[in-house]
């Protein structure tokens, strides 16, 4: 058994003050974001799944085609492909059968037309983010993913299935060369002044939010959407590229007066820790995406570092935003924008350590205060480099168990095990409220020890009680780790008393012994080596 080192006993204070007080055995009080206080249980219990309709699924083979010309090529990675909303429609038991219950499109907007036509560069906007904007405005969905009706018959379609859709929206910029930058050329920025607000993003033209007109213009339109489509939430891209004051003083109100209790999610892709984040908070956003704590688990788990980076990055984003803001940051192994976490290993990583890693990281993202987003095809293994390698087609194989238990070309072998934990993670993440709503205490780190990380989550009412100690060992060998339950007083004294002498069940399969227990206040796990435990208490 391996010894804590002096100093590696945290009770993170910090995190407990930011948090409120932690009396009895119940999770701190919390103070929800009064835009989502409705419904706020209901977002913090979601995963997210996020799909460029384009590569999932070709559900109509009819609207290939439709609308710019020169934009459908298979072969080419920066044009359409053929999925669409009817196949996202044919395809929304798969999504459910993941555990996400809310599916996050990139944009539907119909798109400018071809850009950089007959040159090597020659691309279309598949992927969403050069809308073809217009004044006046109008709600026009793209042509190649389908029209207005196949957009509300996919969410008819997910609120009938007990589902959420989330919007993908852009205020910051219009496509290259969209009909609104020759109606109103003044509308938007002109030389670069090399700040994050002002410079253009990829060029692409960039809308003055500061001018009251504009402002109205872009809010009108996003207010359009929202209230045309019974819309559930929505992503807001490139929000760090557009003044903070737009956001607090003219869109967030705006949407809420046209849909109340709108999830609303910034897309601040900043990685310098928790506190960059706050100010979209603070301005009225629900959540942002926790792209630093990605970071950490690139370097803690997929580059097989010290878990301290991933227990100091939990610390600061908790300490920083709270557990009510905490619980509604999402978390994300990868997206669209940066490399799938299996490719950020590096090269010479044999693909079983490979895979350890990455179902460490899925047991993480499970378990980690927030809520949890997939890419698709992170259920299935798929790797992917930069863009557009991480934009690749979904593959035909994966919508059955037989499909998913072959060896391919880009993904793990076998993608069904990772499927099938995907799956399980997920549930027990929906099943236990410790996890989705319940107050975080860390039990171990590193600190120049063995690197091992633990955690507690802990929620209990008059009618739940769902405690929870995660383990994980990136060890390069099996290890130990002690954990003094009775010592950490970032763990309320009632789950103290509740835990000293109790059995655990793992829930995670992962190789861990079935079932540990507590004595005196003291827990010993073992684990093999590159695993992950979830210890739940009786």
């Amino acid at each position: 058994m391996i010894k804590r080192t002096s100093a590696a006993l945290l009770t993170l204070a910090l995190v407990l003050t930011a948090c409120g007080s932690n009396s009895g055995s119940e999770a701190p009080s919390l103070t929800p974001q009064a835009i989502s206080g409705s419904n706020i249980d209901s977002w913090r219990r979601q995963i997210i799944y996020l799909t460029l309709p384009d590569r999932f699924f070709n559900g109509s083979t009819a609207n290939d085609n439709a609308g710019q010309p020169y934009c459908f090529d298979p072969s080419w990675p920066y044009k359409f492909h053929g999925g669409d909303l009817a196949g996202l429609r044919q395809k929304l038991s798969y999504i459910k059968s993941t555990g996400a219950l809310t599916l996050w499109t990139t944009p539907v907007y119909a798109q400018v037309p071809e850009v950089n036509p007959n040159t090597s560069n020659a691309s279309c906007g598949y992927h969403g983010y050069w809308p073809n904007f217009k004044n006046p405005a109008d709600l026009a969905v793209e042509p190649k993913l389908g029209s207005s009706s196949d957009l509300h018959g996919l969410i008819t379609d997910l609120h009938n299935n007990g589902m959420k859709y989330m919007m993908d929206m852009v205020a910051n910029h219009a496509g290259y060369g969209a009909s609104v930058t020759k109606t109103n050329p003044g509308w938007f920025h002109g030389d670069c002044t090399g700040d994050d607000i002002n410079c253009p993003l990829a060029g692409l033209p960039d809308f003055r939010q500061e001018d009251g007109t504009v402002a109205t213009y872009l809010t009108n339109l996003s207010k359009n959407w929202t209230s045309t489509y019974a819309i559930d939430a929505i992503r807001m891209d490139t929000a760090k590229h557009v003044p903070m004051s737009y956001w607090q003083n003219s869109w967030i109100p705006g949407v809420l007066n046209a849909r109340p209790n709108t999830f609303l999610l910034a897309e601040a892709f900043l990685t310098g820790g928790a506190s960059q984040l706050k100010p979209y908070y603070d301005a009225g956003f629900d959540s942002t995406f926790n792209f630093p704590l990605r970071s950490a688990l690139v370097s803690s788990v997929a580059k097989a570092g010290s878990m301290d980076t991933l227990a100091s990055s939990v610390q600061d984003y908790m300490g920083t935003l709270g557990l009510s803001r905490a619980l509604l940051t999402v978390n994300l192994l990868d997206n669209h924008d940066v490399p799938r976490f299996l490719n950020e290993s590096g090269f010479g990583v044999s693909e079983d350590e490979i895979r350890r890693r990455y179902h460490m990281a899925l047991g993480a993202l499970m378990t980690l205060p927030g809520i949890p987003q997939l890419y698709y095809g992170n259920e299935i293994a798929m790797y992917g480099g930069n863009d557009p390698d991480n934009r690749r087609d979904m593959p035909s194989w994966a919508w059955t168990s037989s499909g998913r238990s072959g060896t391919y070309s880009g993904f793990l072998p076998n993608p069904g095990l990772t499927y099938n934990l995907v799956q399980k993670l997920a549930g027990v993440r929906t099943n236990n409220p410790g996890l989705w709503k319940g107050y975080y205490a860390e039990m171990w780190r590193p600190n120049g020890g063995s690197n091992l990380f633990a955690f507690y989550r802990g929620y209990s009412d008059s009618t739940v009680g769902s405690r929870l100690i995660m383990v994980f060992n990136n060890n390069a060998s099996s290890a130990s780790v002690t954990l003094n339950i009775g010592a950490n007083t970032a763990i309320s004294s009632a789950d103290r008393s509740y835990l000293a002498s109790r059995t655990f069940d793992d829930q995670a399969g992962q190789g861990a012994p079935a079932t540990v227990s507590s004595s005196n206040g003291s827990l010993t796990v073992s684990l093999p080596t590159k695993s992950f435990a979830i210890y739940k208490a009786r």
